[in-house]
């Protein structure tokens, strides 16, 4: 091992708001943010942590296809995917039209892709 994960940069058009969009996402708390920087630090403490860096001209991913590519997912692990759909639609998010028995996928305000993600019944 040459080192651990400390931060999961994403960049973005406003740190700030992104920031509380996945603050409410997974329950992380903003622990820091200035115009182009926020930081959530995950639930318990320690790392990763996530940070949010504005960017100018941002151009949000374009999936599925790769004209502008991913560049990261995260992926959250939920109990009912219904109640947590109608959470993270409440929030801002979108529905990004794919889904199977175990993953829905969605893009946060900025348009990233995320899935909620479910083992099996």
């Amino acid at each position: 091992m040459i080192g651990t994960l400390d931060v999961l940069v994403i960049d973005c058009p406003d740190p700030r708001a992104l920031a509380r969009f996945y603050s409410e996402l997974i329950g992380a708390e903003i622990v820091a943010f200035d115009e182009d920087w926020a930081e959530l630090l995950p639930v318990g403490g320690g790392r990763p942590i996530i940070a949010f860096q504005g960017v100018d001209n941002y151009r949000p991913p374009q999936w599925p296809t790769q004209d502008v590519p991913q560049q990261m997912h995260l992926d959250v692990k939920v109990d009912d995917f219904d109640e947590a759909e109608a959470a993270v639609l409440a929030l801002g998010a979108t529905k990004a039209g794919s889904e199977t028995p175990t993953f829905r996928v969605y893009l946060d305000p900025a348009g990233h892709p995320f899935c909620l993600i479910k083992p099996e019944d």
